[in-house]
């Protein structure tokens, strides 16, 4: 799964004469993509160029997805700074000559936003909540709640009430602790197995090829109290998993946590996101659980003089003289 190069064009004339002829024949009716045009103005980083994401509505689920997972990445790759504008459309006008100008008015003017333009708010939204939205039967803001089997809701349920102590969520499945598996063909959560985890053990619970979900039933002292408690921790390894499992984990995440939390009724002390195990040392996690405070200094207050006998105090600088902080 890699982004390619599908066309690429020399100029012929000004940014403006070529711009339909170069644009609109690379939209496909069924096909998402993205558009890189270069237009004849430059910046300090040389020419500036426009970004247009094409989705239409009537292309499969799974290549929006797809091309959603990894917008943000591309603009980061190309550079940012070489972007002056970014389009999105679902439709030819929406990404023609006529419509960028249209584009450039109404960032201009408080008019209010286009369909498209109010998509492409919220693709930005999502991308920073959750890298990814996604038009499927459970769609919600932060991402897809994909149901949850029986089984699993079972098991963390034991979670909760302290009678397991891991819970691992995960693509593919394993046979020695507990697991919990996303079916991605029936998109659905399902439970795999269980075992106990302590805390040196859990550094092994993170795969370095696939991403995660882990419940952990942190037992610890802290200012004399004996505490357990639970810590969600959220693996990704980065580029060595496939697309389509970052984005299925990255847009599951808020759904799930807000299962668990809100109709589970499971208090997540706290929420961790990492990519490697080697991360998951013991002082780590304490000082993820209790943060340090930074305490600030009180500074010492002075008695006052008797009253009465002084009169009222008096300083006097002269011109030269700078001010020194008192004690």
């Amino acid at each position: 799964e890699q982004l390619i190069v599908g066309s690429s064009r020399q100029p012929a004339g000004s940014w403006e004469k070529d711009y339909d002829a170069f644009v609109l024949p690379l939209l496909e009716d069924k096909q998402p993509c993205y558009i890189l045009y270069r237009l004849d103005s430059q910046n300090a980083q040389g020419y500036e160029w426009i970004f247009i994401a094409w989705s239409p509505d009537h292309s499969p689920v799974r290549q929006k997805m797809l091309y959603a997972a990894t917008r943000a990445t591309l603009k980061k790759e190309f550079g940012g700074g070489h972007i002056k504008d970014e389009v999105f459309g679902t439709v030819q006008d929406d990404v023609s000559l006529n419509g960028y100008k249209k584009y450039l008015i109404s960032q201009s003017s408080p008019a209010p936003l286009t369909a498209a333009e109010e998509e492409l708010r919220q693709i930005k939204i999502n991308e920073v909540q959750t890298d990814v939205g996604v038009d499927t039967k459970h769609q919600t803001l932060q991402g897809v709640a994909f149901p949850i089997a029986k089984e699993a809701i079972q098991a963390l349920e034991k979670l909760k009430n302290k009678k397991l102590n891991y819970v691992q969520l995960a693509s593919i499945k394993y046979f020695n602790y507990f697991l919990i598996q996303i079916d991605m063909k029936n998109e659905t959560i399902i439970l795999a197995n269980t075992l106990h985890t302590e805390l040196k053990d859990l550094p092994k619970r993170i795969p370095k090829d696939a991403a995660r979900y882990h419940f952990f039933l942190y037992k610890h002292a802290h200012e004399g109290d004996y505490l357990e408690s639970i810590v969600f921790i959220y693996s990704m390894p980065g580029y060595t998993c496939s697309i389509r499992e970052r984005m299925l984990y990255s847009s599951c995440k808020s759904p799930l946590l807000e299962i668990v939390e809100r109709q589970l009724w499971m208090q997540i002390i706290r929420k961790i996101e990492i990519d490697n195990g080697d991360e998951l040392t013991a002082d780590f996690l304490y000082e993820e659980v209790h943060p340090k405070q930074h305490a600030h200094k009180q500074s010492f207050a002075k008695p006052k003089g008797p009253a009465g006998k002084r009169g009222i105090r008096r300083l006097i600088r002269g011109p030269a003289e700078t001010e020194t902080p008192s004690d």
